[in-house]
């Protein structure tokens, strides 16, 4: 008895005042008050916790009797006698003893029902923290659930699953089936440790007959009163509290339930039926808290929906397209289309996260989910029916989000779920799962997802190019079909004139192969109704030749290669054959079998383009072989292999579908290693290629060189990384050393990843085969060096040439070599651009051509290129002699272009050089279509509701540009629009356009004039590319623009802009849907998509969004709902009608469209850097500003739903930038959420003074947290416990009851206590 020492002759005067009172029969309220009485004047505080050891002990077992029963009991109502300490003491002794003593135990769960319900004044009331740790202690309750803690709310919760659990193991105990658990026994005493012959008349009760009645009876009771804890508004909540924080204790006290409820015969004579049972174990919901709930206390109006009515809300989106819910996927797939910046970040897990975040966030189910991300990648897809002409990703692009970056999203969805159900079944006691494939309910609902989809026709039709394909998938689902004829030949051959005209395939046959292919779908789907027309036979006639890829052997023929590199392989294997051909092939073969897999197979592969990529990146990274033993690198040997690789894969599309699948950072490891190689050796060695070309290491090294620079912002100064900051607009702080960072993280993620069976078909992050260790800029001295130079060039003026020294002789040489022409006259070009005598005969061409190292090269082009510029500027050079020596020196080596756009950008920035006249005579003369070209450009910009009136130079002004600018346009005019230009030019394109966006108005609109005169077929793209470089110069262009893109999305553009709201209002057809003067005019959203990584200050954009968001509010606010609806009708409507609640869900829909276009348009724009700029300083900025009532417009509603508006807006950005999962999250985002939430918490203390109104911060607090709660729960565990507490304490000041219990829920074993002590204390 574990009674305190200090006083044993006051308990001995208990235990007589007890055996007293038993004797002589007292009344036990009488008994009571003497009790208490004592106890007072002996200075014992009360309750007491030796007086309940003491009364448990007189009991056990020498007191068994009733009186001594009813004498506890009025112990512990008058509080005398903690409840909870004594009810711990006797589940120790009676529980073990039930069988022997029925009677016991039926008193003891009748104390149960009478004092196991309260807890309030025990965690409040007198020596409430010894009490509470006196129970851990009898039960040893810290030992058993893990949880080191001492708060009352912690022990409470322990306290009350315990006796639950003892309750439960117990009845399974006495029928017998706690054998059937893994652990065959209970966590507690359910049976004596010894014999007991303790009791006078034991054996006589046993003997009785009504001993085995009262067993029966009491397992029911156990029962019964295990239903009344589950089903207690208190009990069910605390039980909750144990089901989130103790997982593993909660499966296994579900495990017994569950045993019980099939098995138990006493469950069956209970009024508790099994299914109530196990229903009541989940009894205690949570609610939503999104702020579509918050509405549902918007009072000052009288219009609120009632409460409960949240289903209503979820379910119902009024006034608005439900494909406006996905417009973020639409406008990201939309921007992955921009050719100026190659993304490197790949978009597949950007994509997974973004479809995860709006599932969660809109409320929808996985099926509706799925079709909605499938139609915004079709809507993708159909935004390119009439595309314009130029060097921009086109419908393969397109194609590859469609078919295999949004495929593997869902794939990995779908995988997510299989993996946690294998581990649930891993962990059970068998193995049948080994057995059977899991199949989730992901799964299925990518099924009827893609069922749904076939009543989606005109998203289904195929482009023009795509018509073949589409026809052959349709064609081999119909040869499952039983019943119709497929003829003798094979579908893969088939063309659009063999189909019968209405059995044509669609896009949906391309998306059902390509989830075939990644073992989403079987061809179970070909008998999808509908799916394809039975009553339609392919003709006997159809084509009987063999399809190429299975004719693949050695030798290649000319023929097969031709045949090989137009059609994509169809399965891994084919693909594998090509793999192994170009790692062991003759150098002819291999270079052929790299053409092959860079052609059809990477382009329109999309089944197993995944597969593609990673083969030829591990040909482009092939190890050192075990028997080398040459001097040089082994690269050298495989120089017409790594050729072909870097040939075939520098289109646009090419290296765009290598940033989609987010091998960006690999390549650039790659190319940096081909580089410093290639760009190391003495060009004295040619390959002839199997096409008959000849090439040397230079090439190999150009080819390397401008591909390698295509994939960061190389010709930009570093400095703008720098001013930007944390707000630079996404990919704009791109270097070499970021993206071997990325490499490394990649790497390193890779190696430390345990291998997912469910991912065992997909291949690998990383391809590479040759190392798997970091690299650095360092392992690469020669790229170092010119980078390092590079770098300097641009920042400063040109120095350092020093007369006599190896550059030097180069430069002069080099000079020599590309104005060899001029040198046969009376003046040459030297480095020091003097005027000199040419004396002698001169060399023959090719003697002119330095055999030198391509690094040694580079190094010298700046100065030679500045030699020749200063030659021109003084009149020794003209500007057509200035070009040609430019493209000889280009010619001579590719990867001199790049060191010349560099040199070019940085000395327009110098402002020293004199302007060139466009005239006709000394420069090309844009005269011929610039009026055109600017017309144009105004009508683009007024179509999007920008007006930016000083546009024109005027019909009188010369055009002139920078002399930089002029002979870097003249240079890229040189060069023929042919494949071999294409790869060169598609550095220098972006580059041009970069480099006259930043010169004044109007060079771009010059230098697209003089290229439209090369290029006509691509003047929509010029006019367009030159429109652009508008915002750059006016950010208030930027801000017309932006209130365009709300404006659209709303459906409020004005009269002369066509526009129907939502995805189609925002971001259109696409290009060359709709001509207008001879130009194809563009939605809002596209343009804008296209033109913010130009914007500078990213800051202004940021606050105009948050402006244009609010403004947006108040508009819907004051009504200018769909159909004209006012909201202030909802004034006037009574509280739960109809009209009422289509108002208020119509208004809230729309303002978390506008939230999400907000949302989308921030992050697009900057990434996680802005969003974090957003949370730590924007928004905490925004609520300290003083606001102008909006009382004046939409009243009191624009408040509460800029509020809301805000909240939405807060955490969509969050949910893209960080991603809802813990697992792919920045580092960033815990230190952002607490820093926010602090601030939050501060202002509910009265800390900080805001400046806004009152309802709209109560409606963002309530909305965040709600959102935070409900669709962000790991963001609410990177929130400190203490601001827990004190956001609880001011919601509940709110009566916010429910949601200050959900948000310390969810903050996990830290804040569990707090939770418990919320609902005992709040009840």
């Amino acid at each position: 008895m574990a009674v305190s020492s200090a006083t044993p002759p006051l308990w001995d005067s208990v235990l007589e005042l007890t055996k007293g009172a038993q004797d002589n029969g007292s009344d036990p309220l009488i008994w009571t008050i003497h009790l208490s009485s004592t106890l007072s004047s002996s200075g014992v505080s009360l309750p007491s916790i030796d007086l309940s050891h003491v009364l448990v002990s007189h009991i056990c077992w020498g007191n068994n009797v009733p009186m001594a029963w009813k004498y506890l009991e009025r112990a512990v109502a008058a509080k005398i006698a903690p409840p909870m300490l004594v009810l711990a003491l006797l589940s120790l002794r009676v529980i073990p003893c039930r069988r022997s003593r029925p009677a016991a135990y039926r008193l003891y769960m009748e104390l149960l029902k009478r004092h196991a319900f309260s807890f309030a004044y025990q965690i409040t009331g007198p020596n409430n923290q010894k009490i509470i740790t006196s129970v851990g202690d009898v039960l040893n309750l810290s030992q058993i659930f893990g949880v080191q803690a001492c708060e009352p709310g912690v022990l409470v919760v322990e306290f009350v699953f315990s006796i639950i659990w003892q309750l439960l193991d117990a009845t399974l105990d006495d029928e017998g089936l706690l054998e059937l658990i893994p652990e065959k026994k209970s966590r507690w005493p359910t049976r004596p440790q010894d014999m007991e012959i303790d009791g006078e008349n034991n054996f006589d009760e046993k003997r009785s007959e009504n001993h085995d009645k009262l067993q029966k009876v009491n397992m029911v009771m156990a029962i019964e009163l295990i239903g009344q804890f589950l089903q207690h508004k208190i009990i069910s909540r605390l039980l909750y509290l144990a089901r989130q924080n103790m997982p593993s204790h909660w499966g296994a006290f579900m495990q017994r339930l569950r045993l019980l409820a099939s098995n138990s015969s006493a469950l069956r004579n209970s009024t508790i039926s099994p299914e109530n049972l196990l229903q009541l174990s989940s009894s205690y919901v949570p609610k939503h808290f999104g702020p579509e709930c918050r509405l549902s206390q918007y009072k000052e109006h009288r219009s609120v929906i009632a409460s409960g009515s949240l289903a209503y809300f979820a379910g119902h989106y009024y006034g608005v397209n439900r494909s406006a819910l996905w417009i973020p996927l639409d406008m990201f797939l939309e921007d992955c289309m921009d050719y100026t910046q190659v993304a490197a970040l790949g978009a597949i897990e950007i994509l997974t996260g973004l479809i995860k975040a709006l599932h969660t966030i809109n409320g929808t189910n996985w099926h509706d989910s799925f079709l909605g991300t499938w139609m915004a990648a079709l809507r993708l897809v159909q935004r390119e029916r009439d595309p314009i002409e130029g060097p921009v990703p086109r419908l393969d692009t397109r194609l590859c989000l469609l078919l295999s970056i949004t495929t593997l999203s869902i794939a990995n969805i779908i995988e997510e779920e299989e993996a946690e159900l294998i581990e649930e079944m891993e962990r059970g006691a068998t193995n049948q799962w080994k057995e059977k494939q899991v199949v989730g309910k992901r799964r299925k609902d990518l099924v009827s997802s893609l069922q749904a989809l076939g009543d989606y026709g005109s998203l289904l039709t195929p482009p023009q190019s795509v018509i073949s394909v589409a026809n052959q998938a349709a064609a081999k689902a119909m040869s499952f079909v039983p019943g119709v004829s497929v003829g003798s030949g094979y579908y893969e051959c088939i063309s659009m004139n063999d189909m019968p005209m209405n059995c044509s395939g669609n896009m949906r046959h391309l998306i059902v192969e390509a989830c075939i292919a990644r073992n989403l779908l079987d061809t179970s789907a070909y008998f999808w109704p509908g799916y394809v027309n039975r009553r339609n036979q392919i003709p006997h006639g159809m084509p009987g030749q063999v399809p190429v890829w299975s004719t693949l052997k050695k030798p290649l023929t000319p023929s097969m290669i031709n045949a090989l590199v137009t059609t994509p392989a169809s399965s891994l294997t084919e693909l594998e054959k090509v793999f192994d051909i170009a790692v062991n092939g003759s150098d002819d073969e291999k270079a052929s079998a790299a053409t092959i897999l860079c052609g059809a197979s990477l382009l329109r592969g999309w089944n197993i383009q995944e597969h593609t990529v990673r083969f030829v990146m591990k040909l482009l990274s092939l190890p050192v072989p075990a028997d080398y033993s040459g001097t040089d690198s082994h690269m050298i040997s495989n120089a017409p292999l790594l050729n072909s690789l870097l040939v075939g894969i520098s289109s646009v599309d090419s290296v765009q579908i290598f940033s989609l699948q987010g091998l960006v950072p690999e390549l650039a490891g790659a190319l940096m290693a081909i580089c410093e190689v290639f760009g190391s050796s003495v060009p004295n060695v040619s390959w002839t290629l199997p096409t008959g070309e000849e090439i040397t290491a230079h090439s190999v090294f150009s080819n390397a060189f401008i591909l390698l620079l295509r994939l960061w912002k190389f010709n930009h100064p570093p400095l703008e990384h720098h001013v930007m900051g944390n707000g630079a607009p996404v990919g704009s702080q791109l270097t070499p050393e970021y993206l071997l960072l990325l490499r490394n993280s990649q790497v390193a993620s890779s190696n430390n990843t345990p291998k997912d069976r469910n991912s065992s078909r997909r291949p690998p992050k990383i391809a590479t085969s040759a190392s798997m260790n970091p690299i650095f800029v360092d392992s690469f001295p020669r790229l170092k060096v010119w980078y390092r130079q590079h770098q300097a060039c641009i920042a400063s003026p040109l120095t350092g040439l020093v007369p006599g020294t190896p550059v030097h002789q180069i430069v002069d040489g080099l000079l020599n070599m590309i104005f060899r022409k001029m040198n046969k006259g009376s003046q040459s070009v030297t480095s020091g651009s003097s005027v000199s005598s040419s004396s002698g005969p001169t060399s023959d061409d090719a003697s002119l051509r330095p055999k030198l190292p391509a690094w040694d090269i580079l190094e010298a082009v700046p100065f030679v290129v500045d030699a020749a510029l200063t030659a021109c500027s003084h009149g020794r050079l003209s500007p057509r002699e200035l070009a040609t020596g430019l493209k000889d020196l280009a010619d001579f080596l590719p990867a001199s272009l790049a060191t010349i756009v560099s040199y070019f950008s940085a000395e327009v920035t110098r402002g020293v050089w004199k302007p060139a006249f466009m005239n006709g005579t000394d420069w090309p003369s844009p005269a011929a279509n610039l009026s055109t070209v600017e017309e144009h450009i105004k009508k683009i910009l007024a179509a999007t509701g920008v007006i930016v009136p000083s546009l024109s130079a005027g019909a009188s002004s010369p055009a002139t540009l920078p002399l930089p600018l002029a002979a870097f346009v003249s240079l890229t005019i040189t060069y023929k629009l042919d494949k071999g230009s294409e790869r060169f030019l598609n550095l220098a394109g972006p580059a041009l356009e970069s480099l006259a966006a930043g010169c004044p108005w109007p060079s771009m609109p010059i230098v697209a004039s003089l290229w439209a005169q090369k290029v006509k077929r691509w003047n929509d793209f010029l006019t367009f590319s030159a429109s652009r470089t508008v915002f750059q110069q006016n950010i208030d262009a930027v801000l017309q623009l932006l209130k365009s893109c709300f404006s659209a999305t709303l459906d409020l553009s004005p009269a002369h802009i066509s526009s129907n709201g939502g995805v189609g209002g925002l971001l259109g057809p696409g290009f060359g849907s709709h001509f207008t003067g001879g130009f194809s005019p563009v939605e809002p959203g596209i343009l804008y998509l296209r033109i913010y990584r130009s914007v500078r200050d990213i800051m202004f954009v940021t606050e105009k969004i948050l402006d244009l968001l609010m403004h947006s509010v108040k508009v819907i606010a004051a009504g200018s709902g769909p159909q004209g609806e006012q909201v202030d009708k909802l004034k006037k409507s009574k509280f739960g009608t109809k009209y009422g609640q289509v108002s208020l869900a119509a208004a809230m829909t729309r303002v978390k469209l506008v939230a999400m276009v907000a949302a989308s348009l921030l992050w697009l724009s900057g990434g996680s850097g802005l969003v974090q700029t957003l949370f730590q300083e924007t928004i905490p900025s925004w609520f300290l500003s003083v606001h102008r009532s909006d009382q004046e417009v939409g009243g009191g509603m624009a408040a509460t739903l800029g509020g809301y508006a805000l909240a939405y807006f807060a955490v969509l950005c969050g949910a893209f930038a960080w991603s809802m999962d813990s697992v792919s999250a920045t580092k960033r985002r815990p230190r952002i959420i607490r820093a926010h939430t602090e601030f939050l918490a501060g202002a509910i203390d009265g800390k900080i003074t805001l400046g806004c109104e009152w309802a709209t911060w109560r409606a963002y607090v309530s909305g965040f947290v709600g959102l935070m709660v409900g669709c962000m729960p790991t963001w609410v565990a990177d929130v400190e416990v203490d601001v827990l507490r004190r956001l609880s304490k001011g919601l509940r000041q709110w009566n916010e009851e429910e949601l200050a219990l959900a948000l310390l829920v969810g903050g996990g074993i830290g804040a569990l206590g707090a939770a418990a002590e919320l609902i005992i204390t709040g009840n």
